[in-house]
């Protein structure tokens, strides 16, 4: 978990025991293009996969992200020198009037071939301790629709509690009937989670 200052913005450069997760720079739009084409990639978040001007746009949208808060924004995660996916700690309220302080939301996104290694559970819990430990931050949550099975799992896995279920209404995407979930773990929860534990006594 070494962390390296890096980069024209003020986020650091992370490592977990197998992804290094460099902070977004204009020479990873290729990678974020081929991740956004990918329809199953995007099921539960566009419901299609995104053009490449959609992709332009979008990673304006994710280099501003990194301008709001100091050490927030998005990493591009690598194993060894192969693309693997990006993982986002963005300010909460990012895009509304105003931004909540100390509190930050988690997210990411892996290409279909690394699915199932136990990537995106790795990159996110590296994301948590550097937002609780590094950043201070009090309290990080992460949202997805309910029928997302697959990534309720890896927030569940990575320490997010369930918190809540919430409609909006004009969410066309397929079983968005079933509404959205919100997951989140505060610093005082992540520290108990992660404290080493004593010695058990035979």
């Amino acid at each position: 978990t070494a962390v390296v200052q890096d980069g024209p913005v003020s986020q650091a450069t992370l490592q977990t025991d197998r992804i290094r997760l460099i902070p977004l720079s204009d020479e990873h739009l290729e990678l974020e293009v081929e991740l956004d084409a990918d329809p199953e990639v995007m099921r539960y978040l566009t419901g299609d996969g995104r053009t490449r001007a959609q992709v332009e746009k979008a990673h304006a949208l994710r280099l501003e992200t990194a301008r709001a808060v100091p050490g927030l924004g998005f990493w591009v995660g690598f194993v060894g020198d192969e693309f693997v996916g990006w993982w986002l700690l963005q300010p909460a309220g990012w895009g509304e009037d105003t931004l909540v302080p100390g509190e930050a939301e988690l997210g990411y996104r892996l290409l279909r071939r690394q699915w199932g290694k136990g990537l995106a559970t790795e990159g996110a819990r590296e994301i948590l301790r550097h937002g609780f430990e590094d950043l201070g931050l009090e309290r990080v949550f992460a949202l997805t629709m309910t029928v997302n099975e697959r990534s309720r799992a890896t927030m569940s896995a990575a320490g997010l509690q369930f918190v809540r279920t919430f409609h909006e209404d004009d969410d066309d995407r397929e079983g968005s009937e079933h509404g959205a979930v919100e997951y989140a773990v505060t610093r005082e929860e992540w520290e108990r989670q992660t404290a080493p534990r004593p010695p058990t006594r035979l």
